[in-house]
């Protein structure tokens, strides 16, 4: 008996095939088993893709916003539907915007998106490669100042040379 009901849920469940999102299941069963696989698969991936216009970071799977509620339904009802991936891609961005993407496409209007953060990060390499150059040039300038007031002119050498020469004798006279 315990057999019978294994085989028959088994044989249920491999007519269909459900895909949870958000504790949500969206059953796909219009279909062949791969063909309802498959769908199930596009569903998840497209929701995890897909970002909940009113969330900062959230994708659709993660949301618990209404409108990522709402999203989930039409994406379930358009791969229930039979769309492609990219038909419904298409369909939310000309909805949503770009905004909707995590990965937008490169366009005029992405282009600071996509190397934006390189431009940065060279600009900042630029600068910090700048005030390394100019602080060593500026350390040796003041080591050479330096060297320059330490050292003394001929006068002066011959000056206290002979103070040293007539402190010398100074002392030899006293002994």
């Amino acid at each position: 008996m315990k057999t019978f009901l294994i085989f028959v849920c088994l044989s249920l469940i491999s007519s269909f095939s459900m895909a949870i999102v958000d504790g949500h299941e969206y059953v796909f069963d219009q279909g062949s088993e791969s063909e309802n696989l498959t769908r199930a698969q596009l569903f998840r991936q497209l929701a995890e893709e897909l970002r909940c216009p009113k969330c900062q970071n959230q994708n659709l799977s993660d949301s618990n916003a209404m409108i990522a509620g709402d999203l989930r339904r039409e994406l379930y009802s358009q791969v229930k539907a039979g769309k492609t991936g990219e038909d419904i891609v298409d369909f939310m961005v000309n909805r949503y915007g770009e905004f909707v993407l995590y990965r937008p496409a490169l366009n005029d209007k992405t282009v600071a998106l996509w190397y934006g953060p390189v431009a940065l990060l060279l600009l900042a390499l630029t600068v910090f490669a700048f005030v390394i150059v100019k602080r060593r040039s500026q350390a040796k300038k003041s080591a050479n100042q330096a060297l320059n007031e330490e050292s003394i002119s001929q006068d002066e050498a011959a000056r206290i040379d002979a103070l040293l020469n007539k402190n010398t004798d100074d002392q030899s006279k006293g002994e």
